[in-house]
Parts: structure tokens; sequence; C-alpha cells
């Protein structure tokens, strides 16, 4: 591929609700660029794009796919993004580095909910949209319908540039207002005859060319003033207008097709080459110097090895040298620089600010990462990836493939921002969070296809704790004569509750009846006793041992006997200062819709949530603050994804410990002592 300069290229994200057909469109893009040579299709298995063997399985996409496309001497950088909500941090990444946004609207269905979020998540970065209203082949296919539903929701300034000619099995071409000409289209080639505009639309369309006019000339305040005269604008006027108005963001240009039956391509095409701006037009701190460009995505194979996907925002980059990574603070060698498109790579020999590419093999970057030079060294802002909040514990079926699921969870961590491995010391089990059941799914999957790793998994054991609510005086005495020295080591003890500490040991001794140098030994004897409680052998916290009296023999006696005495006295009087079980409780942030509330409060109060607070939010959206126990909290975005059809966002951290209600110790009881005789 050549060379392009920052003025012909643009970087576009395609977004848009899972099934609206984005990956088909942008297939159709690349067979009518002819980069392809026959248009491949998700439900085969053939799309470009969709290319990972769990894409092809489930007929989603579940990875940002890079597809260039050149049309009209434009490098025009597609990002093919997932439609569905486990996978929005792929999202997250094309949009930090494109220019423009793609939106794709399915013609029955309309606005769904990622629709919702990809829009509000470009109006966010502030990036001008353009809206493809797609399957207009399709039953029950209505374009008026689709539109009133976007003004109705986004009360933007939305506006038609094409009107479709018929629909369902009529649709055959689409009415084109900027050249006000009807075009047919051929659904094998995707070329078109062009015709006068249908008499039964010519009214409409005259109607609707006004809106296109006028958003042109909002453009420029010469061109204002002379369609304000009631002046006729010349095509060059109007191309100018709009495309000044596009990248001020003024308007929500609105087109349509079909990707299946290759109608309406081309005109897209032409539209995303002739209007939306290059990064020259987009980013003021675009420069030819110095050299830095951003890592938005990193890919890991076991074959191909780490592929680092990147956009430049100054300088150049080419084959064979060497760049400094900024976050890293190391340098990095550059070898064959190439562009992908779906899986297949393309050599380039440079690339110039503004477009994106792919590194292979790079040792230390990582995602978010910014590589420049060494003696100019800037860090880009990185990508906001969403919080994973969906935990499974795994383990290996095979015992002897631990130290391999480490290396390949680490090379998939490497790749996702969002997943991550945490080994819980006290519970022994790996625990693997991610954004929701699908992509753990299929993190498990690439764990056994491409690693060779089959893991089991289940819900992470909830780390409870025990404690005491009253205060006790206990002896313990451990006396043991076996024939020559024995052990001897008493102790009396005092437990009582303590809410500043965890643990806390003193020690009022008087008259010697236990020698200092044996107090160590009493504290390192409860340290250990209360890793274990009484219940049901969770850690105890919230207590203060106090060793008060005692009794020593001058040649028995021992450390060891000492730890042994106050590990007794521990247990037994544990077992008389009322021990409770203890839960974590989280503190909750929920994000959501106003009209899902009342659900989301009803929810909170069926899982033992206190309600903190709540704050409105921009956008129609409400922040509740919440108190949760974690137990309940264990698959809340399944939960939360049902409650809010997948509008809804949360995040939780720990705030404290809290006494479990009697019916749930005793069920936590009976479950921990069925575990124990199991094993």
């Amino acid at each position: 591929m050549k060379v392009y300069e920052s003025s012909r290229i643009r970087n576009i994200a395609v977004i848009g609700h899972g099934g609206a057909g984005k990956t088909s469109l942008v297939e159709a893009m690349l067979f009518n660029a002819g980069h392809t040579n026959r248009l491949g299709k998700v439900d085969d298995g053939t799309a470009t794009t969709d290319y990972f063997p769990e894409e092809i399985k489930r007929k989603i996409s579940v990875s940002t796919a890079l597809a260039p496309c050149e049309w009209k001497d434009c490098k025009i950088n597609l990002l093919d993004t997932p439609g569905y909500a486990d996978f929005f941090s792929e999202v997250k990444g094309a949009l930090r580095v494109a220019d423009s946004v793609l939106l794709v609207l399915c013609a029955v269905s309309g606005v769904e909910v990622q629709t919702e979020i990809g829009w509000r998540e470009a109006d966010k970065a502030k990036l001008p949209k353009i809206v493809f209203i797609n399957k207009m082949d399709r039953e029950n296919a209505n374009f008026d319908r689709v539109l009133k539903q976007m003004k109705e929701l986004y009360k933007k300034n939305i506006i038609p540039f094409q009107l479709p000619i018929g629909a369902e099995d009529d649709f055959s071409g689409l009415v084109d207002l900027l050249t006000m000409k009807a075009y047919k289209y051929n659904p094998n080639d995707g070329t078109y005859q062009e015709e006068e505009i249908p008499e039964d639309m010519t009214e409409v369309a005259e109607s609707a060319r006004e809106a296109v006019i006028e958003a042109a000339a909002e453009g420029d305040d010469d061109l204002l003033m002379k369609y304000l005269d009631g002046e006729d604008l010349s095509d060059d006027e109007i191309h100018t207008g709009l495309k000044n108005s596009f990248m001020a963001n003024t308007f929500v240009p609105v087109l349509c097709g079909s990707a299946l039956i290759n109608t309406g391509i081309r005109h897209l095409l032409d539209f995303l080459a002739d209007i939306v701006p290059s990064p020259v037009d987009t980013d003021e701190t675009l420069t030819e110097e110095p050299q830095s460009a951003l890592v938005f995505k990193t890919l890991a194979d076991p074959y191909v090895g780490k592929l680092s996907y990147f956009r430049v925002y100054g300088g150049s980059f080419k084959n064979d040298s060497v760049v400094y990574n900024a976050n890293r603070e190391k340098e990095e060698k550059i070898g064959q620089i190439f562009t992908m498109r779906g899986k297949n790579q393309e050599s380039l020999e440079e690339v110039k600010a503004g477009d994106i590419a792919v590194l292979a093999k790079l040792q230390e970057t990582e995602t978010g990462d910014t590589l420049c030079m060494k003696d100019n060294p800037l860090k880009l802002p990185g990508v906001e990836f969403p919080e994973p909040m969906l935990s499974v514990a795994i383990e290996p079926k095979s015992k002897g493939d631990e130290d391999k699921l480490s290396g390949a969870i680490g090379k998939l961590i490497e790749a996702d921002p969002t997943l991550r491995i945490e080994k819980n010391a006290e519970t022994k089990e790996t625990v693997l969070t991610g954004t929701g059941e699908t992509h753990l799914d299929i993190v498990l999957e690439r764990l056994h296809q491409k690693f060779g790793v089959e893991v089991t998994s289940k819900t992470p054991s909830i780390p409870y704790r025990e404690t005491l609510r009253g205060t006790v005086q206990q002896e313990g005495k451990y006396k043991k004569q076996t024939g020559g020295r024995g052990q001897y080591g008493h102790v009396w003890l005092t437990l009582e509750p303590n809410t500043d500490d965890e643990f806390v040991f003193e020690e009022k001794v008087f008259g010697g009846a236990v020698p200092r140098q044996y107090f160590p030994a009493v504290e390192k004897g409860l340290r250990e006793a209360i890793e274990e409680g009484i219940l049901a052998g969770y850690p105890v916290i919230g207590l203060k041992a106090t060793l008060y009296d005692g009794s020593y023999h001058p040649v028995d006696s021992s450390e060891m006997a000492f730890k042994i005495a106050a590990s007794m006295a521990f247990k037994k009087g544990m077992e008389k200062a009322e021990p409770i079980i203890l839960e974590p409780i989280m503190n909750v942030e929920i994000l959501v819709p106003d009209q899902f509330m009342g659900d989301i409060m009803g929810d909170l109060n069926g899982k033992r949530g206190k309600i903190m607070g709540m704050e409105p939010q921009d956008g129609g959206m409400q922040l509740i603050k919440a108190q949760v126990p974690l137990a309940e909290m264990q698959d809340y975005t399944i939960a939360l994804k049902s409650i809010t059809q997948g509008r809804g966002s949360f995040r939780m951290e720990f705030a404290s410990y809290e006494e479990v209600p009697a019916r749930t110790a005793q069920e936590i009881i009976e479950k921990r002592k069925a575990e124990q005789e199991k094993e």
C-alpha cells in the first residue's frame, strides 16, 4: 500500500448495536473498493473483519478490526468495532484514535441500546457522527420511523442526505439530496445508474434538500449571508460549507442502504472521502515533528506474537528504526511496519502523522503507551477502559498446567486491558475478572484453543471473617511429660472486641508469672490461631487479646509450649465470647437512566442493600450510591444488564465488614463444613 499524506487520511470508528450490520457494511465497502473479490458474509464465516474462531462461531464481533479502504485517492481507516456490551472497551479504544464516527442502525430495529451508549461516548469525545441506516431491504424496514426516533431521542440537527427508493423487497436505490438525482443500484457489483427522481418523491426530496443547504450555509459566515439573501449556493460552496459544518459537529448526516445487497455503499464511500475531515482538519496538535504515536489496541497470538495497533500523532514512523516508550522508559526496535485488513497483513514503508498501522513483537509496549523520540519524550492521553466487575475462580483441569495457565493468562491480559487476574491468598483461588459472561466465556475458549489449557470455573468464594461480641477471660494450659524434659506453658488471656484494629495484643503480667521472653511466643500463637475461627474456619478480626497471668516451669517451659497454650486459650475463649460471622460490604455506585430508578432500588433492597444517596447526572442519568454485601453482588453485572436492558453500569470497592444475619450465618457454616468434609 502506498504512503498517504495526512490530508488524504480518514479515521472512522464504525459503531452500533450488535446485529445492525457493521461488519457486513465494512465488508461491502472493501468489496466496492476492490480490496476483496467477493462479498464475504458474517453468517458464512467469510467476513474479512470477523476472523477469530469465536467470532465465526458466534457470528458476532468480539474485537475491533482495522480495515483500510482506498477510495478516491483517500485512505479510509475503518475500525470495525463489536456491538455487544461485554466488548465495549474495544469501542472505547477505537473512539480514542478516530476522527469521526459511522453509526450503523438497523432500518427495522432503529436506535438500540448500544447505539445510545455509543452515541453518548461519541458526544463525550466530541466526534462528528454519520448515521447509516442499514438493512433497508428487510421486512418492516422503515427509514422515516428510524429518522423520527433519532430526532426525538437526540434533539440534534439530524439531516437526511439521502432518501430510499422503496423499502423491504422493493428497495432498489436512493435519491441523493446533494445532486438531486436518483440512483438505481446493481446488487451484483454495487454499481449504479443515474436517473431522474421519481415523480412521487420530487416534492419530499426538494423539501428535504432545504435542510442540507441550510446546514452547508451555517458552515461559513459568507455563505450564510448569501443564503439568507435568497441567493443559490454553488456545488463547491455547498461542499465547503458542509465540510465545515460537519467538522464543527453542528449536524448529523443520515445516509441509507443495504450492505447485504450492496446498495448505497458507493455513495457512503463518496461521502466519507468528500465530507468527512482528515486528521489535519480535526487535530490542531498534529505535527510533522516531533515523532509521537499512541498504541490503542494489542493482540496476543501464540503464532504471530504480539501485535500493537497504533495511531501516529506527530512525525512519521519508518521500518527498521528505534523508538522510545515514554510510559515504560524503554527503547523499542521497530522491524516491519504494516497495516491489517482483517487478518491479512500489508507492508508499509512509512506511516505519516494521522495514519493508523500495526507493529509486531514490541517487547515492552502495552495498550495506552506512547511511542516517541528519546530526546523529546511526551505522553499522550491513554484510553479510559471500563472496569471489569464479573469474576470467576478458575483452575486448570490438568494439575500440571498451572505454569502453562499463568503464561497464557499473562499474554491475554497484555492484549485485553479489561481483564484482571488475582491469586487470592486466603481462598487459594485464581480469580479471573472480566466485563461480562460472554467476555469470560471467550477468554476461557481462547485459553483452550490458542494456548492448549483447559480450565474449570466457578463462582469465587466470599472472604468471610469471624469476630466476637463478648468479653471473656480464659485459661490455656499445655503440659506434656514424656520422660526427660517435658513441655509446660500456662496463660490467662482476656479476649474482647476491638473496633479499631484487626488484632491487638497486650501484656499486663505482674510479678513475673510469665517471663518476658515468652510474650512473643504467646502473641505468635494467637496470630496463628486467629487465621482459623471456630465457627466456619474463617480468619478472626476485631480482637484484642491481653495476657494478664499464667505460670511457667523453669526447666520444661518453652516458646513452643506457650504458643500452644495461647492457641488453646483462644479457641476455648472464642466459644464463650459470642462468636459471629462477618461479611464484606461494598460501596457501590450505579449509573442508570432515570426510568430504571425504581427497579434498581427494589432490586438493591432485595439484596440487603442500603441506599446511601442519589445524584442526578447529565443525559437523564442517575448515580445511585449504596452499600451492599459482596455475596449479593457477584453476578450483578448480569442482573444490571437485564434490569436496564444494558444501559446501566456500576463500580464497587470494599467498604467494611459487617455481621451476617443469623440465618445466612448458619447456611455459611453448614456449607463450609460440607466443603471441608469433601476435602
